[in-house]
């Protein structure tokens, strides 16, 4: 390529063992940072190239959408039909309380009639969906929660907050919190992935793939400088900022990391959240392409 990468990442604590020392690894990249439902739409215009984006935004494909523009859904007949492909190996993913990701509850859930919604993930916002409708088949009025707006100024029955802004503690009149990722799994016994590494089929992806897995494994290996660097920033104590990316996040991708993936997909498209028959596919990996 004449021109560099374009590779996105979260801007968010919890991407940051992903992406360290990327720039590294590769130099003829260019690294931008934004929060997960902007990646999406920079995935889907053409003006990322690999980008870590929401799970769910992988099989709504949207090709050449903006966040301004209607989702069109398209059923995918094949494998060659997907715009995408998974580099594998890496997600951010939580086998459990992921603590970035809560849903906090101003009535009890069956009461609930409003939800106000992280405008920063799609997934968690789909996953906060699944979850009330399998809770108590809820299907509330949903508004959108700004990313500059404060969850206090919302009145909604219930606000989703992520991120590091979700990590600290919030008090909002609650009666109860949950935490998405201790739900999904006490709901289903499988983790959830809440992002990965998602690349246009057009790239060439060797040389990215390399450098993004040297990042994890140099990032993986140097957590406690991460979270002495990133800690005090967000307010957290280090000793609370390793056990966030040691206990709370989980960064690798395998088989079944993949069963609550397809677990998610197939809950999505069954609320309409998603099209039917979109395939999983991995870079490089045909043999393990799914069409569903």
């Amino acid at each position: 390529m004449t021109r560099p990468v374009r590779i996105g990442a979260v801007r968010y604590l919890n991407s940051k063992p992903l992406i360290f020392r990327l720039e590294e690894y590769a130099p003829w990249a260019e690294l931008r940072l934004d929060v997960p439902s902007r990646l999406a739409d920079d995935l889907a215009a053409g003006e990322l190239d690999v980008a870590l984006i929401p799970s769910i935004e992988y099989f709504r494909q949207r090709r050449g959408q903006t966040s301004g523009a209607a989702l069109t859904f398209k059923p995918c007949a094949e494998a060659s039909a997907s715009q995408y492909a998974i580099v594998p190996g890496m997600a951010i993913a939580a086998h459990g309380p992921v603590l970035s990701v809560k849903l906090y509850c101003r009535v009890p859930v069956p009461e609930i009639r409003t939800v106000a919604l992280d405008e920063g993930s799609r997934t968690s916002v789909a996953l906060t969906k699944i979850l009330l409708d399998r809770w108590a088949g809820l299907r509330p009025i949903t508004r959108p929660l700004p990313l500059g707006m404060p969850a206090e100024e919302t009145d909604a029955d219930a606000v989703l907050v992520i991120g590091d802004r979700a990590i600290q503690p919030l008090e909002l009149g609650q009666v109860a919190t949950f935490d998405l990722g201790e739900a999904w799994l006490r709901a289903t016994g499988l983790p959830f992935v809440f992002a990965m590494w998602v690349a246009r089929r057009d790239i060439e992806l060797v040389d990215v793939a390399a450098a993004l897995r040297q990042a994890k494994a140099s990032g993986l290996a140097n957590v406690s400088e991460i979270a002495t660097l990133e800690g005090p920033r967000l307010g957290l104590a280090i000793p609370d900022a390793i056990r966030y990316l040691t206990e709370n996040i989980r960064f690798d991708f395998g088989p079944r990391e993949l069963e609550g993936l397809e677990l998610f997909y197939d809950s999505a498209v069954k609320l309409d959240l998603a099209p039917a028959g979109v395939p999983i596919v991995f870079w490089n990996e045909p043999d393990v392409a799914r069409v569903r």
